[in-house]
């Protein structure tokens, strides 16, 4: 436990090195607020925190090696994801190929972190109110969350969010194959994290009806970092992975490759 306090007081200590908020806004950065994220403590992280064994974090692949580079996937990454299976938001199990038209269909897939974090509430909202663009340009939203179906459940009823887009992966197998950052250092420590700063308002305006309950029941998944991809067919056209938490891809950038493919 003391452990936990420790780790959290050097977070926040890093951060206030990387800029100036007030106390108040550093309270969104815990990924586990005691109850909500004007929460005035950190006594809930610590407690979450317990369970976890970081010495035997989850294998994941070194398929990626950079934010935003295609170049660093293998060619046929399409067909390796495309047999992934993951759930929907009702329970039922689903492969990454039924998700969208594996030929010429284009679909933009979100691989939040877990359903528990404030951080994923605001790029939830984010891609919520740009669906309708999205779907203009002949895209299709996918949200991939991790945590059991019910969980995922929380989030569409208390963000919103449109069910048909959420998807929970319990097990983080898309994030493995897509080689996802995992760990206490891209968690807590890495210095991408305060672009949520940034951010501050949407993440007020997010999290109004957010729980604590939405966290993962298996607590290790709170270590994964999520990523943007953008697929036409299998061909991967896009690919971010988050450095830190709240990291999340430039949405314009997502629009400006989405003009660019043709619809069909």
């Amino acid at each position: 436990m003391a452990t936990m306090t420790s780790l959290q007081s050097l977070t926040l200590a890093k951060l206030r090195s990387l800029s100036s908020p007030t106390s108040t806004t550093f309270k969104f950065l815990d990924p586990f607020p005691s109850s909500s994220p004007s929460a005035s403590s950190f006594s809930a992280t610590a407690s979450i925190f317990s369970p976890i064994r970081p010495t035997k974090p989850k294998q994941i692949s070194n398929f990626v090696t950079k934010a935003s580079s295609t170049a660093a996937f293998p060619q046929n990454i399409g067909d390796v994801l495309a047999d992934v299976s993951i759930f929907t938001a009702t329970g039922q199990s689903v492969k990454f190929e039924d998700l969208w038209d594996q030929n010429e269909g284009v679909a933009v897939v979100a691989l939040l972190r877990h359903f528990g974090c404030p951080c994923c509430w605001e790029l939830a909202k984010a891609l919520k109110e740009s669906r309708e663009r999205f779907e203009s340009a002949g895209v299709k939203l996918i949200a991939v969350g991790i945590g059991a179906p019910s969980k995922a459940r929380i989030l569409a009823e208390r963000l919103p969010f449109p069910l048909d887009c959420l998807y929970a992966d319990p097990d983080r197998r898309a994030y493995d194959v897509l080689g996802l950052y995992y760990g206490f250092g891209r968690t807590f420590f890495n210095p991408a994290s305060a672009k949520v700063l940034s951010r501050f308002k949407e993440l007020q305006e997010a999290t109004k009806n957010y729980t604590i309950e939405a966290t993962p029941d298996d607590r290790s998944g709170v270590l994964q970092q999520g990523g943007m991809f953008l697929f036409k067919g299998k061909q991967l056209l896009y690919a971010w992975k988050d450095e830190g938490t709240g990291d999340h891809a430039p949405m314009e950038d997502i629009f400006d490759v989405c003009c660019k493919v043709p619809v069909v």
